[in-house]
């Protein structure tokens, strides 16, 4: 059974390779709310993982020291706008993740069914239509300004005959950013909702 998850393994990734990366990365972000910015892509593997656990890790140059070491995101969201990061799986759906920041949780994808390797759905790296289909986990988080570091790990995995965890998947995450309204602005909102609202009441009297 080891063997059938390291060869598994093995072909996910020859399969999906990606740019290496640092253990660190700093997140881009697009502005506007509409759609979603550029999509980041990180790797799990239980046998790749200078761990043996099931962090985002960065694990494309095994020449590289960098091999197998936790990855994360990093940027700031500016005083006056709001952050939306999006999370999704990729490859086979199936899997789902707990979200982290600096170390602490801040939420888990999307509940999804369990799925085996070799009849799950499989989106590679397009991860937009893995966002559209509903078998593959995913979240949206709104951040407020400040700083963030976000990483994560695996909580459901794909197995390999319905019972042992293949433990080895990629997923991607992006960041869109946009202002918040002044309070000068929600006020203006709200005043001609009312408006909006008394004029309707006068119509229907």
């Amino acid at each position: 059974m080891f063997l059938q998850r390291q060869l598994c393994a093995v072909a996910l990734f020859g399969a999906f390779a990606i740019p290496a990366h640092a253990g660190d990365i700093a997140l881009a972000t697009t502005a506007g709310q509409a759609g979603y910015g550029e999509w980041n892509v990180f790797n799990v593997s239980d046998i790749d993982s200078q761990s043996f656990g099931t962090e985002w890790i960065d694990n494309n140059d095994s020449a590289s020291p960098l091999f197998g070491t936790p990855l994360s995101f990093s940027f700031t969201i500016a005083a006056g706008t709001k952050g939306a990061l999006t999370v999704v799986d990729g490859a086979f759906a199936g899997d789902t993740f707990t979200v982290t920041n600096f170390g602490s949780s801040i939420g888990k994808t999307s509940t999804v069914a369990a799925q085996t390797y070799d009849t799950a759905p499989n989106a590679g790296y397009d991860f937009d239509a893995a966002l559209a289909d509903p078998s593959f986990s995913h979240a949206r988080f709104v951040l407020g300004a400040g700083t963030y570091r976000i990483s994560g790990m695996l909580d459901q995995s794909v197995t390999l005959d319905g019972v042992s965890p293949l433990n080895s998947t990629v997923g991607a995450l992006s960041l869109t950013v946009s202002a918040v309204p002044e309070p000068a602005t929600w006020a203006a909102m709200l005043a001609g909702l009312t408006l909006l609202g008394a004029a309707m009441r006068r119509r229907r009297q």
